[in-house]
């Protein structure tokens, strides 16, 4: 078959459920006695694990029929170098598009639905025999492109980390964080579980359940909400809140919820000796390490995700 185009095709993957326990117990004997030890169902993890490396395999002979494929598992995106034409798929869950998307700069990513039945997918507009007639479009410039708006945290060291959903600023364990916030022209110390900062596109998730429990406990109106909807995903802002602050002698809690902005931005300090860290889209292993005396500024980032709609 005649190659459609030059550029490089890049298939992210995942490991399944199947895969990791395999990983922890060696055999799929072991990982199955302990699945069914327990009182689950380990045939789900099979069929799991069994329709997600067929999706894999149909993906990569449509892709190898295009172009030149590489298939990069996602515990490597971190590390991986992006060829500036590269197009990207990703066959997997919303997490998978959100993990790879904050990794690339201003190349298209495809975000393909291994299993319908099983995942609903936000960010997994196609299905993999879409893949056919959907990448000489792409190849041509003829696909709509959805703009995603990304957080961005800059410390002082001149580390910086990208967030398509949220960035996470606190104690990698569970114990109080500790830190100064400035929020505009309004600062003080706090001591809490943790700020969540937000995007348009994340703000549906984490940010929202958030929200929900604060509104339930104080019985309050609507006037506290969360974006919803596509329009939301490129806004060039971003909504934090403050997990569970506790006020004190010595920390305040009047800076919990708010819009970060280019007139309004957000700069915190560590004040952590050790365990502090700054985390996004929900990859604890993959961070910043956060603390005392280093300053994280907090904004919306200069590029976007481009997401092929």
């Amino acid at each position: 078959m005649q190659k459609r185009t030059e550029n490089k095709l890049i298939l992210v993957k995942r490991k399944t459920r199947l895969e990791e326990l395999v990983a922890r117990f060696n055999t799929v004997e072991q990982a199955r006695f302990y699945v069914e030890h327990l009182g689950s169902d380990f045939t789900d993890y099979q069929q799991e694990d069994a329709v997600y490396k067929q999706a894999l395999r149909t993906a990569e002979d449509l892709l190898s029929g295009m172009g030149r494929v590489q298939v990069v598992s996602r515990e490597y995106i971190p590390n991986f170098m992006f060829g500036k034409e590269d197009i990207v798929v990703a066959v997997g869950q919303d997490g998978l598009v959100a993990n790879t998307l904050k990794y690339l700069d201003s190349q298209p990513l495809i975000g393909v639905n291994p299993d319908p039945s099983r995942w609903d997918g936000m960010l997994l507009p196609f299905r993999v025999r879409d893949l056919r007639a959907l990448l000489p479009d792409v190849f041509a410039d003829r696909r709509p492109i959805g703009e995603v708006s990304m957080a961005k945290s800059t410390l002082n060291d001149g580390q910086v980390m990208y967030a398509v959903n949220d960035l996470f600023i606190g104690q990698k364990t569970h114990v109080s964080a500790r830190y100064h916030i400035q929020y505009g022209q309004t600062g003080e110390y706090q001591s809490s579980s943790g700020i969540i900062v937000s995007t348009g596109l994340g703000a549906t998730g984490w940010l929202k359940s958030i929200v929900a429990g604060a509104v339930g406990i104080a019985g309050a109106s609507e006037e506290i909400s969360v974006p919803t909807g596509r329009q939301a995903w490129s806004a060039e802002s971003l909504q934090f809140t403050v997990r569970e602050p506790y006020p004190s002698r010595t920390t305040g809690a009047s800076i919990v919820f708010g819009r970060i902005s280019a007139d309004k931005p957000m700069r915190i300090t560590s004040c952590m000796p050790e365990n502090g860290v700054i985390f996004s889209d929900g990859i604890e292993s993959d961070f910043l390490l956060f603390r005392s005396g280093v300053v994280a500024e907090i904004t919306v980032a200069e590029k976007k995700g481009r997401l092929v709609l």
